[in-house]
């Protein structure tokens, strides 16, 4: 049998997986293509005991491409220049799934393009598949065509799933096998994603080596012995010392979840670095994964770490960390309100090779955000999903903990200790203000690992500051930039974006002394990484720096101002912006002052506002100030009490039902760790001299026909800034952004700078932000 179209004449045994590639000429044959995402997904398998598993998912997923009318289309598309087959190909793998695995898994494969499906989904899909469907005859012409090329997709049993799994009862299975259906997608997809770029590039499937933890454990310690070595001596640095001390100590404990509950200032950075390395070392894990709230401290943490464990400069050792904090969904489904019909139709006709770009995370130190890390593991994407298989086998350090959200305080929970229980993950929870999570029912009866053994002693020999508060109701932000302007260096934090515009404003015009700095995600990454370093400079020198921020500052960034203005916020949050005032105890006492303005704005959700409601309790005039612990304990304790109406209800755990029911789409979209879920990554050129490189990037992410790999998007980050999603969509209308792939944009508008995507500064066309 042969089959005709177009000039082409083909056997029907050749059959393909993709199109040809620009560089080799080549298509790539599906025996090919199914046989190395086999192997490389039982690879990634293998780290949490289900190789096996991960590899015959991989090996029968895209087996519906065995059709003709795939391979016919798919040689009429190359024909007409490049595009989508459009061919469903999902069944064929998913029949084989449900008859040699279980249905269950059998969504890996269904979803492995377009996310992971529901079950009540796949069941209906399902059913078309079966004698009678929709789609049984292709789906058993793919599955005769292939079998005879690859006879492995039928096996001789049923493939067993991991025996921890059985072992649980019914209603922790469900949690167990929600958890293990989404880590064996990662291992499909990742792997997937990696056999087409590999054929698309002409090379291997770029897949790391093993990390040699010991070996970088090694030039870890020397290279921060050469660091603190070359620092100018700081009253607290034998406190610090003392800290890294007994981190080192506690890393030789079993797996699990450890606390490294350290003040601001005791130099948590370096000691959760060297926990994180020797613990990987000693327990044979392949990788840290330090995730944070922000992305200044993303910044920050990675530079440091770099510094740290990259290999010397000139030598051809891969680099050692990796950053990344890119928020572009490449999975976006739906445009923005502000595109044409024209430009949703080029971002779906690019939207399959951009999904190549995302990260896999295959690196031995990654530092991320905590929204990234948990979007892995909730998502039902593909994009963010691939790197989730990576956690397995891991250090997950969580800095800052305290910003995780309340309201899926359930969830994520859950899923920390069924990779702590299942997958091989330790974890550690870094804080000067820990949560209280064990007061919850999801960690009930899970060890509590203390690293530092009496907390208490720290933060009294640590206590570097004094409190003024200035609670009144005629505090403005203008009179409160009004005192500001009159010292020489301060810091000063307000609660949104718009608030420290309008700040930086106030101060200009009250003629502060010395250098005004303006810190917020409307700049670019890149931008922020600039003034903070000039911050940090100016600082040292002594000069006059006044800087407003966002919250952005005051977790991680190490600055050290005499004088800090903090508006009323969460208590942790004063606690953390006192963090950046008198940091290196270098005075007497430190001066923050907590503020309450009448014309502030602070985030809109039930969540702040509970956390708003118990730190009034606590906290302020004439009650306890920021750093007492014991009101901390009873803050956290009223904060969570206030989001109950049962045990742990209100922090999320209607997921937890969801993940029961394997509907993977319903707790991707309940699980939005950004409270409006609308942050839009924006690409803004601030300098000529960067124009051709990201000129260049953006091309390569908007040409379907030569997928790039993640180091594209990873170019990018120090250029990205973040709008709301309304102005974003405005931008569009107006002609100040044009879409790049998924959810990405290219900034055309004004760019100030020193405040970035400004929402006050006029445009040269019809203002885009909807105020």
């Amino acid at each position: 049998m042969r089959s005709e179209l177009g000039g082409f004449v083909v056997p029907v045994r050749e059959l393909y997986a993709h199109s040809r590639s620009g560089v080799s000429g080549s298509r790539h044959a599906l025996e090919d293509h199914l046989r190395g995402s086999a192997a490389l997904a039982r690879g990634f398998g293998q780290v949490f005991g289900a190789g096996e598993l991960a590899g015959y998912l991989a090996l029968i997923h895209d087996v519906g491409k065995g059709t003709c009318s795939w391979r016919d289309k798919l040689l009429h598309v190359e024909g007409q220049g490049g595009g989508r087959v459009g061919i469903p190909h999902k069944h064929a793998g998913t029949v084989l799934a449900d008859r040699y695995t279980q249905l269950a898994f059998g969504a890996v494969v269904f979803g492995h393009h377009g996310g992971l499906p529901g079950m009540e989904k796949l069941k209906s899909e399902l059913v078309k598949a079966l004698p009678g469907g929709e789609y049984a005859e292709s789906v058993g012409e793919a599955i005769r065509a292939v079998e005879e090329l690859i006879p492995q997709i039928h096996p001789e049993h049923r493939l067993v799933v991991p025996s921890w799994l059985t072992d649980l009862s019914k209603k922790e299975g469900r949690l167990g096998l929600d958890l293990l259906v989404r880590m064996l997608y990662s291992c499909v997809v990742d792997a997937d994603f990696l056999d087409t770029s590999a054929h698309f590039e002409a090379t291997a499937a770029r897949v790391r080596a093993p990390a040699d933890m010991a070996a970088l454990l090694e030039r870890y310690e020397m290279r921060r012995a050469k660091m603190l070595a070359g620092r100018q001596l700081s009253p607290v640095d034998g406190l610090r010392q003392s800290v890294y001390e007994q981190a080192c100590a506690a890393s030789s404990g079993p797996p699990g979840v450890y606390v490294l509950h350290v003040p601001t200032g005791g130099a948590k950075t370096l000691a959760a670095g060297g926990f994180a390395l020797r613990h990987a070392a000693a327990h044979g894990k392949q990788r840290v994964v330090l995730a944070v709230p922000y992305i200044s401290i993303t910044e920050q943490n990675a530079a440091v770490y770099r510094d740290l464990l990259d290999p010397d400069p000139g030598s051809d050792e891969q680099a050692v960390v990796l950053e990344h904090h890119s928020a572009v969904d490449l999975d976006a489904e739906e445009a923005s309100a502000g595109l044409t019909p024209k430009q949703r139709e080029e971002l779906k006709a690019r939207a399959h090779a951009a999904k190549l770009a995302a990260e896999n995370w295959d690196a031995p130190f990654v530092v991320t955000t905590t929204v990234r890390l948990f979007e892995s593991l909730f998502s039902h994407k593909p994009s963010p999903m691939r790197r989730l298989h990576n956690l397995a086998g891991s250090v997950v350090v969580l800095d800052e903990v305290q910003a995780l959200p309340d309201r899926l305080l359930v969830p994520i929970l859950s899923g920390l200790r069924g990779l702590a229980d299942h997958f091989g993950v330790t974890v550690l929870l870094a804080s000067a203000t820990q949560p209280s999570f064990w007061e919850l029912q999801k960690w009930e009866g899970l060890e509590r690992r203390a690293v530092i053994e009496d907390p208490s002693q720290l933060f009294d020999a640590l206590a570097r500051v004094s409190y003024e508060w200035r609670m009144e109701e005629d505090v403005t932000l203008e009179g409160i930039a009004a005192k500001a302007a009159a010292f020489p260096q301060v810091l000063t934090v307000v609660g949104t974006t718009k608030d420290a515009a309008r700040f930086h404003r106030h101060l200009g015009h009250h003629a502060a002394e010395g250098s005004l700095l303006h810190l917020s995600t409307r700049m670019t990454g890149g931008h922020r990484r600039e003034v903070i370093a000039a911050v940090k400079e100016l600082l040292a020198g002594g000069a006059a720096v006044q800087v407003v921020s966002t919250s952005l500052i005051e977790a991680g960034v190490d600055l050290d101002f005499p004088r800090v203005y903090r508006a009323w916020a969460p208590a942790e949050s004063l606690q953390q912006a006192a963090g950046r005032c008198n940091r290196d105890g270098r005075l007497p006492a430190g001066t923050v002052v907590i503020f309450r303005p009448a014309d502030g704005h602070t985030p809109r959700s039930s969540e702040y506002d509970a956390a708003l409601q118990a730190s009034e309790t606590y906290f302020g005039p004439g009650r306890a100030f920021p750093d007492d612990l014991g009101a901390l304990e009873g803050y956290y304790r009223l904060r969570y009490h206030l989001q109950q109406g049962g045990p742990d209800s209100g922090l999320g755990a209607e997921l937890e039902d969801l993940r029961r029911k394997l509907d993977f789409p319903a707790v991707d979209r309940a699980f939005q760790m950004i409270d409006d879920g609308l942050s839009t990554p924006v690409v803004v050129i601030r300098h000529e001299e960067d124009r051709e490189a990201i000129e260049k990037a953006v091309g390569q992410l908007r040409d379907p026909y030569r997928p790039c790999g993640p180091e594209v998007l990873r170019s990018l980050q120090q250029h990205t800034a973040s709008l709301p999603r309304y102005e974003a969509d405005a931008a569009l209308r107006s002609g100040l952004a044009e879409p790049v792939t998924g959810d990405l944009l290219l900034w055309c508008g004004a760019y100030h700078h020193q405040r970035g995507l400004d929402p006050d500064e006029p445009e040269d066309r019809q203002s885009y932000a909807v105020m």
